[in-house]
Parts: structure tokens; C-alpha cells; sequence
């Protein structure tokens, strides 16, 4: 680490040994959308950034409870959409973060909805994050590389 006397104390200029991928770890991560082209367009941005996560993909929250109640271990995050058949994004939540043994799992709602009352009422519910979708390809793998950026370089809880 490099500290340079021009700039303020509490900024640090990290070396460039200390890469991205080095402070990276691996994600498993349940995406839930139903929107198959959303899914492509996630997946492809994983590809382009070169990123080895391990996605689980669920097309409704009805069918994420049925996954996270079969398999052995859960996702480190969640990523979903709010609007969706059966079981929507705020329904979804609200089980979520209800259950005792998933409530620590950090939810990333990925959703076109800007509508105030909605990001409220995730908030309230206890999400970790509100990101719209962005209309173009370019702004959209830019966000999602900062959302998988943060949270594998986060300490999360694996049970």
C-alpha cells in the first residue's frame, strides 16, 4: 500500500499487486427473473467479465422458496426482480427475511421499477440493495460488475 502526503488521510492508493481478482472470492448466487432474456443478458455479463459465480436461477419467488429449501447450503446473495408471476420480489422478501435460517442473506433487488413505494417498502423489508435496470448493455454490465464486486469482496455469513 502507498501512501502519498498530497492526499488527504483517510484516501489510500492500493498498489498495483493488489488486483481485483486477488480480493475476489467466488459467489454463489441465486438470481430470480422471469424474464428469460434478463437471464441471458445476466449470464452473458458474467461471461464477458471472465467471473467463475456460482448462479442458481429461479424464474419466481415461489420457485426460489422450493430451491433454497432443497438444497444443502444457500446462496451467499440473492439478486432478484420485483415483478414477477406467482410469488413477486416484495412477497418473496418478506418470507425471506422471515425465516430464521435465510434472514441474514443479503437480496439485491435488479428491477425497471422506480416507483418510491416499492423501494420503500424493500427497504423496510431489509434489502441490501435497490439497483434499476439500466437501459443500455454497457451501464448495465458496469452495475452489475460493481454489485458482484462488493459483495465478493464482503465477509458474508455461510452456515
Amino acid at each position: 500500500m502507498v501512501i502519498n502526503s498530497n492526499i488527504p488521510i483517510n484516501y489510500v492508493i492500493f498498489d498495483s499487486e493488489l488486483t481485483e481478482s486477488k480480493m475476489q472470492k467466488t459467489l454463489k448466487i441465486l438470481f430470480i427473473e422471469d424474464d428469460t432474456i434478463e437471464v441471458i443478458k445476466f449470464n452473458r455479463v458474467l461471461k464477458t467479465l471472465g467471473l467463475n459465480h456460482t448462479i442458481v436461477e429461479a424464474e419466481n419467488g415461489e420457485e426460489a422458496l422450493v430451491t433454497l429449501k432443497e438444497k444443502e447450503t444457500n446462496p451467499d446473495i440473492v439478486i432478484l426482480d420485483l415483478n414477477m408471476p406467482k410469488l413477486n420480489g416484495i412477497e418473496f422478501l418478506r418470507i425471506l427475511k422471515a425465516d430464521e435460517k435465510l434472514q441474514h442473506i443479503p437480496a439485491i433487488i435488479l428491477t425497471t421499477s422506480n416507483n418510491q413505494t416499492d423501494i420503500l417498502e424493500c427497504y423496510k423489508i431489509g434489502i441490501a440493495g435497490y439497483i434499476l435496470k439500466p437501459l443500455r448493455y454497457e451501464d448495465y454490465l458496469d452495475r452489475i460488475e460493481k454489485i458482484l464486486f462488493y459483495w465478493s469482496t464482503n465477509e458474508l455469513i455461510t452456515p
